[in-house]
């Protein structure tokens, strides 16, 4: 076991909260493996290695990665998440592949998918554009969690009003999936949108609000009016 990872996972059962580990199974529908560390003090945790991490070659951190990945504890995803995601000022074209094995490799629950694809994988979308024709291949997996991640991974970008027409895309792509996981993840990104391109999505909203399921439809109008979410509601 690399040295940097045994002191970490030393860390981790040191700091163990029975209490957090009981009730932190009751945000998720599958069975998750948690060790029990509260948000705060883990995110204090992963941030105490920042330095470390970031006087290693990229490709030791992502091996450094692969192996918290690999032991499917949350939280060791979590630590993941964060350490890739601080490396974006080195990121490549070719790191895709990377990120692409773990959403379709390990990423097993919502919380995983959503802290690697907003911060890591969102960020390198935005550095490279392109790369969000992976995202629409992504959208047409049979996993849930792959389509989940072509969405939520625009969450940010949405939010500074960037790929209005690629977000269209994958929402259609979407529209119909009878996963409320993967309903909630597209439209929070209709949502996110929303925030930069208010009439943009509320037209989206009337054209498709007979198919879209309510679920997703709901997300998608959280953050509009009331006046333009009742006539996106009414029947």
């Amino acid at each position: 076991m690399n040295p940097i990872i045994a002191k970490l996972r030393n860390e981790l059962h040191n700091n163990i909260d029975e209490h957090t580990k009981i009730t932190g199974q009751n945000f998720f529908k599958e069975k998750i493996k948690l060790y029990g560390i509260k948000n705060a003090l883990l995110t204090k945790i992963a941030k105490q290695y920042d330095k470390e991490i970031l006087s290693l070659e990229k490709k030791e951190v992502f091996a450094l990665c692969e192996e918290l990945w690999q032991s499917g504890y949350i939280e060791e995803s979590f630590i993941a998440c964060h350490w890739s995601y601080i490396l974006h000022k080195r990121f490549e074209p070719k790191d895709f592949a990377v990120f692409d094995k773990w959403v379709n490799t390990y990423v097993a629950n919502w919380a995983s998918c959503d802290s690697l694809c907003n911060h890591t994988v969102g960020t390198f979308v935005e550095i490279y554009p392109a790369f969000i024709n992976n995202l629409k291949t992504w959208a047409h997996s049979e996993n849930r969690w792959t389509k989940r991640a072509s969405a939520v991974t625009l969450i940010i970008p949405a939010r500074h009003g960037k790929f209005l027409n690629d977000i269209f895309d994958i929402a259609n792509i979407l529209l119909m999936d009878n996963d409320d996981l993967v309903q909630k993840g597209y439209g929070w990104m209709l949502k996110a949108a929303s925030e930069a391109h208010q009439k943009e999505i509320f037209e989206y909203m009337m054209q498709h609000k007979d198919r879209m399921p309510r679920t997703a439809l709901r997300y998608a109008i959280e953050k509009m009016p009331a006046d333009l979410k009742q006539q996106v509601m009414a029947k």
